[in-house]
């Protein structure tokens, strides 16, 4: 069994995080600052800033930059140093639910919940001004570009748009065209002319010195951001002249353009495969030429603005992970599935994201073809697809295949040519998918038509759900787990049954067949893991210590032992021999489903329901040879001890004997150096009452043997004795003419005192 594999491999003690993938991103507004390089995004109650470049999180403040909160307050923060510059309250009687800077950076406006606009002095830490007359929610304020002409705009659930006058405190106009909630505005360049959008969809550009509609343009679709483009051509985007030029984000999930004075689209992007994104937010950051979209699953998408070139991409939030898997030949990166219809894959290194489109609803579960290239996913939608990583870290769809009547939920690849794979679903049927002898060619064209799949065969295996498939190192068997308690075996490529694995008292979640023997493990709902036989189906070792469902299990240590995670949020390393669980790993705050290993078997990477990805790296080697350096370094620090003692050198040898702790030579220690030090004290009156404390210590807690063992006590005892004598004489002296004082004063017989005088 394992333990034939055990004496060829170190078995794991422990593996440690190495790094996470978090949501950073959880819906509201997302900004890009002027310089392209730093992107701020609202997570809950914190405010998450990303560095573009590499996608790290620099800073995450929990409450510039001026953020405010529910409680009523605004806080201006200092975001580099991740301090709070001043906190005060918004005086707004609900909470505040828009701001904006005007272009100078030192005044703020504020739209609140209670239909009042406030403008607030930065610099000056005060309110200028105070305006009503919006009903309802002020979701959106915006400063006129040019910073002399003191104008505020702000629009309110009446879908009007009121134009403020800084100067004379007052209402200029409100603008009404449109006929629902205004999403955005923007300004041209000179400052005559706003884009507002809306909801409505339309879009309409207005004229600024007379307040009147210039033209409105219907745009068929749900505006959630609009963006002035600069004037000057740009062929790639279809604007061929200097004239007005807008960009429009919404409900159908791509970027269009529009020529204001025709009111045509000159541009639409071309549209992704799968299931359509809405996009709820769009912004341009001028100098730096991007622009920023983000979808309705938090996917934050940067182009390069002349273009729309796609210049990076950030996944926010990845809600609940369902699967996770290494990716590349040298597992440089992963596969993440998530609680949507997209793929993510991250290079580990930079954490740069890729977010793959093509099935229709949500993907359930991933696996990998053996050279690392091409991986498999399956989907609610009834689909598989094939997809291919290129040298560069490009993937993309190459191959798809449908057939099953409902979920596809398990799915797993053949393990020694990519030649076939095999899909497990909730119609209790499995299918066996060969694969054209064209598609794992690296000179198969990714970018034309998907080959479409056919299945060879399908098996009705179970009678509830299939949570889980393997198959065998040499591509002959296949195991099945399902709800119904039981797994399976069957042999390849007929799908003839040939045993059954009953024992477990809930459903399977996980069947894993070990590298090296002929063993099958299972992960089940009931708590435990089970070792399994294959020649006789027997249950060979039964793993009990999850708290909850144990929903993946992984071989590792060439099969010696076992990696398992549950939805109780741990994940435990067990060693098969001794049945024990020599590690349980706590990183997660929910259910663990995605658990994989890397092909040198020194990483491991889960994901979980908390939308947490973390990458575990196994520590066991850097771990042992800490220790072993710390147990070289104890013997030479025992050795210097030793010399220490040797040379009477007491005082560097106590605190090295403490450094080792070492309590009974820092007792030896102490008494050697006392007693010597005793001697030294107990030759001056003015010291003696501390030496012959230490002995009285000495005398009451050792016995009289234990205190003659010790070196050169005989000599200390001689040094000590006579002035031990002369001190106790000199104290007897002192005690009897204390005694003589003592009767004097209680014999002598002192007059009565007299009387107090009378009170007047």
């Amino acid at each position: 069994m394992a333990e034939t594999a055990a004496g060829l491999c170190r078995f794991k003690a422990n593996y440690a995080v190495e790094r996470k993938i978090e949501p950073f991103y959880k819906g509201g507004k997302a900004q890009l600052d002027q310089t392209g390089r730093h992107l701020f995004c609202v997570c809950g109650t914190k405010v998450n800033i990303l560095d573009v470049a590499s996608g790290d999180l620099i800073r995450s403040l929990e409450q510039v930059l001026v953020t405010a909160s529910r409680a009523l307050l605004l806080a201006q923060w200092a975001w580099r140093e991740g301090t709070v510059a001043r906190l005060w309250k918004a005086i707004h009687t609900a909470p505040v639910a828009s701001m904006a800077f005007d272009a100078t950076s030192t005044l703020l406006a504020t739209g609140g919940c209670d239909g009042a606009v406030r403008v607030w002095d930065i610099v000056q830490h005060y309110g200028t001004h105070h305006f009503r007359g919006s009903p309802g929610v002020v979701h959106l304020v915006a400063f006129h570009p040019d910073p002399t002409r003191l104008l505020l705009f702000s629009s309110a659930v009446d879908t009007s748009i009121r134009v403020w006058s800084l100067q004379d405190r007052s209402c200029l106009a409100v603008l009404t065209a449109h006929y629902s909630a205004v999403t955005s505005l923007s300004f041209s360049e000179d400052g005559h002319t706003m884009l507002s959008s809306g909801r409505d969809k339309i879009c309409i550009v207005w004229d600024l010195r007379s307040y009147e509609t210039s033209r409105t343009v219907p745009v068929f679709e749900s505006v959630e951001a609009s963006v002035l483009l600069p004037e000057e051509p740009a062929l790639a985007l279809g604007v061929k002249n200097s004239g007005l030029h807008f960009l429009t984000a919404g409900d159908q999930g791509i970027l269009r353009v529009w020529e204001a004075a025709s009111g045509q689209c000159v541009y639409t992007q071309p549209q992704m495969s799968g299931l359509r994104q809405e996009l709820t937010h769009c912004t341009l950051a001028r100098a730096a030429g991007l622009l920023l979209t983000v979808t309705a699953d938090h996917n934050l998408l940067l182009y390069e603005a002349r273009s729309l070139q796609l210049q990076k991409q950030f996944a926010g939030y990845s809600e609940e992970v369902l699967d996770v898997r290494f990716l590349g030949p040298n597992d440089s990166h992963i596969i993440v599935a998530s609680n949507s219809p997209c793929l993510k894959v991250f290079e580990l290194q930079t954490l740069a994201c890729q977010i793959l489109h093509g099935h229709t609803d949500i993907v359930l579960a991933l696996d990998v073809f053996r050279k690392g290239w091409l991986f498999a996913s399956c989907a609610k939608d009834q689909s598989i697809r094939i997809w291919r990583m290129n040298k560069a870290g490009q993937v993309a769809c190459v191959a798809q295949g449908s057939g099953h009547t409902h979920s596809v939920g398990t799915i797993c690849c053949s393990r020694l040519k990519e030649s076939f794979l095999v899909t497990g679903s909730q119609d209790c049927t499995v299918k066996l998918w060969p694969l054209p002898e064209a598609l794992p060619s690296k000179n198969t064209a990714s970018d034309g038509d998907l080959i479409p799949l056919q299945a060879q065969s399908t098996q009705r295996c179970h009678d509830k759900d299939i949570n889980s498939l393997a198959v065998s190192p040499n591509d002959k068997l296949l195991a099945t787990g399902s709800q119904d308690r039981t797994a399976k075996l069957w042999a390849l490529p007929q799908c003839q049954l040939l045993g059954v694995f009953s024992g477990h008292r809930r459903g399977l979640w996980n069947v894993q067949f070990s590298p090296t023997d002929q063993v099958l493990a299972t992960a089940s709902a009931d708590g435990t893991i089970k070792l399994w036989a294959l020649q006789d189906f027997s249950c060979l070792k039964t793993f009990e210590g999850h708290d909850a469902s144990v929903l993946k299990v992984a071989f590792v240590s060439r099969g010696a032992q076992l990696l398992s995670s549950g939805s109780d949020g741990l994940l435990k390393l067990w060693t098969i021999k001794s049945n024990e669980c020599v590690r349980t790993l706590d990183a997660h705050e929910d259910k663990v489903w995605g658990l994989h290993c890397s092909r040198l078997d020194d990483h491991a990477i889960t994901g979980g329901s908390d939308s947490r990805i973390i990458l575990w790296k196994d520590v066991t080697e850097a771990e042992q040879a800490e220790e072993q350096a710390k147990r070289e370094e104890q013997v030479i620090k025992q050795q210097e001890l030793d010399n220490l003692l040797h040379e009477k050198r007491y005082l560097r040898a106590l605190g090295l004997a403490i450094s080792l702790d070492r309590p009974h030579t820092v007792l030896t220690v102490i008494q050697e150096a006392l007693l010597r030090f005793c001697i030294t004290w107990n030759t001056n009156s003015r010291h003696c009452h501390e030496a012959q404390a230490v002995l009285g210590v000495l005398l009451r807690h050792e016995a009289p043997e234990e205190l003659l063992a010790y070196d050169g006590v005989r000599g200390a005892l001689e040094a000590l004795l006579p002035y031990t004598e002369r001190h106790f004489q000199r104290l007897s002296r002192t005690l009897q003419a204390a005694t003589f004082l003592d009767f004097l004063w209680h014999n002598m017989k002192l007059s009565p005192l007299p009387a107090a005088p009378p009170a007047l």
